[in-house]
């Protein structure tokens, strides 16, 4: 077991280097920043703009989700002081498997908290919906794009089946590659950090055939961890995303403290 981990690259969006120590440490996991410190909750929350944003303090911390998606499929939730040294996190290599690898190095950890009965729903306009709901725990994710290598793609599984998740990476389309980079986003983005899809299929090979769809499960298992503490219910999404995401944890998170809970 190694006391401190290190992990290095660049930023999916901005494209700046980034280099972030994992220590282990002896009380709640916490980021620290520019000698600010950031606790991984939803109240700490500043975006949703292509991926999941903190900050306190005057400083910010985008794309956790990835990491906390990482600390959730490992049951890991206090123990680890996250040290950053830029705005974005390091994409890698899309996935959440180099995080999940880098905290298998500092392992074992602090038993997690027990999972908590938690419930909340949301919805959207465009039929978009997340929910918390009571039944085994697990999840179940539902994905819906226009273009031929994707359309309609479904995972679900219990926590006994999240590692599964770990390797698969963030995506996008060829097509809209112009648009975001003029939005300011996926600038760092490159064929060996992200699958792209062209206009019939993707420039590289797929690691599974229903990749997007279990990163889009990680990425909701990353959002979740915002929580603070595991969920003993099934997590659905149906055309999910982070600020979908972001506004159940706040329903929950109002809902619990409304209760006492």
């Amino acid at each position: 077991m190694s006391s401190r981990s290190t992990l290095a690259g660049h930023g999916v969006h901005g494209g700046a280097p980034c280099t972030v120590r994992l220590h282990r440490y002896d009380g709640p996991l916490v980021l620290r920043r520019a000698g600010r410190t950031i606790a991984p909750r939803i109240s700490a929350v500043v975006g949703a703009r292509g991926a999941t944003v903190l900050g306190a303090d005057g400083v910010r911390v985008a794309m956790v989700e990835h990491l906390f998606a990482a600390l959730h499929v490992r049951d890991v939730w206090s123990g680890v002081l996250i040290e950053v040294d830029a705005d974005e996190l390091p994409i890698l290599d899309g996935s959440a498997e180099p995080w999940a690898e880098a905290l298998a190095e500092l392992g074992p950890f602090p038993p997690s908290p027990e999972p908590s009965d938690l419930e909340g729903e949301v919805r959207r306009d465009d039929g978009a919906t997340a929910a918390l709901e009571a039944g085994p725990r697990g999840l179940d994710v539902r994905i819906a794009f226009d273009h031929p290598a994707v359309g309609e793609q479904a995972w679900r599984g219990g926590p006994e089946r999240w590692p599964e998740l770990l390797p698969a990476r963030t995506f996008g389309f060829a097509r809209e590659a112009d648009a975001l980079r003029a939005a300011g986003l996926a600038g760092g983005a490159k064929r060996e950090n992200a699958i792209v899809f062209g206009d019939h299929a993707p420039l590289e090979p797929l690691r599974f055939p229903d990749e997007p769809v279990r990163h889009k499960a990680l990425d909701a298992l990353g959002d979740l961890y915002l929580l603070g503490r595991p969920f003993a219910g099934r997590l659905r999404v149906r055309r999910g995303g982070h600020d979908l995401h972001q506004r159940l944890v706040s329903r929950i998170v109002a809902a619990s403290a409304g209760s006492g809970g």
